[in-house]
């Protein structure tokens, strides 16, 4: 299981404790930057900057220039990040132009990781992640569930189905109804890390779902998002407790 463990400008993920990532949700270019030196205090491994928030990522060679702002005020590592309207992102916009835009932040800009939805068009998504790897930048394949959890089987197949399209980590987040649904989420996280060629970052969403924020180290997934200010997801935990909860629970001295 050698490809089950990823690092990303010193942060390994698929190892030791999960790690933390805190996203970014402002609005304009100064909102964005004074995130980016914020977060460069918090203790978090990964800064994520939700582009689908910026006031001009309509326009790729704004995102791109910005890119590079980002990660020299944020000092850390960067995940790039367009979350569709359909998977819980604030803007609806055509596939053509999401490509345009993250092939603009691979070719001008500056990000160690992206993130790329699931079930955008197969062909443009390989185009892409060829590119990325180009670039030497890693690639989280996701899919989110703001509705339902799915069954156990179908979170395992679509986990392995992101393996299969070259993603570097496979990313799955569900709505839970029930402490059943958080059952399922886990136990669909703990039997595909048995079989795992690269890591996963699993989540049950809102307050129901919380605990599996903070359980990784025990089911396999390698990272937690952290809400700094404002949370870009229902039930993130304050980045200030994460750190003090995920050591509480850790099973080995392993960072």
């Amino acid at each position: 299981m050698t490809d089950s463990i990823i690092t990303v400008s010193g942060v390994t993920f698929g190892q030791g404790r999960p790690k933390i990532i805190v996203p970014l949700v402002g609005q304009t270019e100064e909102e964005i930057l004074a995130g980016a030196h914020q977060a460069k205090d918090l203790d978090c491994d990964v800064i994520e900057w939700r582009i689908d928030f910026y006031e001009n990522v309509e326009n790729p060679s704004a995102v791109a220039a910005l890119s590079h702002k980002v990660r020299g005020a944020a000092g850390k590592p960067v995940l790039v990040t367009f979350r569709t309207a359909k998977e819980g992102g604030v803007l609806p916009i055509s596939d053509d132009l999401y490509f345009e835009i993250y092939k603009a932040v691979l070719a001008d800009g500056r990000a160690d990781l992206i993130d790329v939805e699931l079930f955008m068009p197969e062909e443009p998504v390989q185009d892409l992640i060829k590119l990325a790897h180009e670039k030497d930048v890693k690639v989280i394949m996701c899919n989110h569930d703001f509705d339902a959890t799915p069954a156990k089987d179908e979170i395992v197949r679509r986990l392995s189905l992101m393996e299969e399209r070259n993603a570097d980590i496979c990313k799955i987040a569900v709505m839970p109804q029930s402490n059943n649904d958080v059952l399922t989420l886990l136990t669909a996280t703990a039997e595909m890390y048995a079989r795992a060629r690269r890591p996963l970052i699993t989540m049950s969403m809102g307050a129901l779902g919380m605990v599996s924020r903070v359980s990784g180290e025990v089911f396999g997934s390698s990272a937690t998002f952290g809400a700094a200010a404002k949370a870009s997801a229902p039930g993130q935990v304050p980045v200030a407790e994460l750190r003090t909860i995920l050591s509480t629970l850790k099973l080995s001295n392993e960072e």
